[in-house]
């Protein structure tokens, strides 16, 4: 990500780490990271913040999925 990212952006886009996870959930989770980066990456504002919080709702669902 380039720049400062607003707060509400910075704090939502720690959820979307995956490295920590084992390979098969970040096989899962990282599209999501990835995609989370680059559009925070390209966008600004509360429609980000509230696009990053829909997509980490999916993200979770999607690794309790595989779980």
């Amino acid at each position: 990500m380039t720049g400062n990212p607003h707060p509400a952006t910075a704090a939502l886009l720690k959820y979307f780490a995956w490295e920590h996870l084992p390979a098969h959930l970040q096989a899962v989770s990282r599209p999501f990271g990835e995609l989370a980066e680059l559009m925070a990456s390209r966008l600004d504002g509360p429609e980000l913040t509230a696009g990053l919080r829909k997509l980490l709702e999916a993200k979770d669902c999607c690794v309790r999925a595989a779980l």
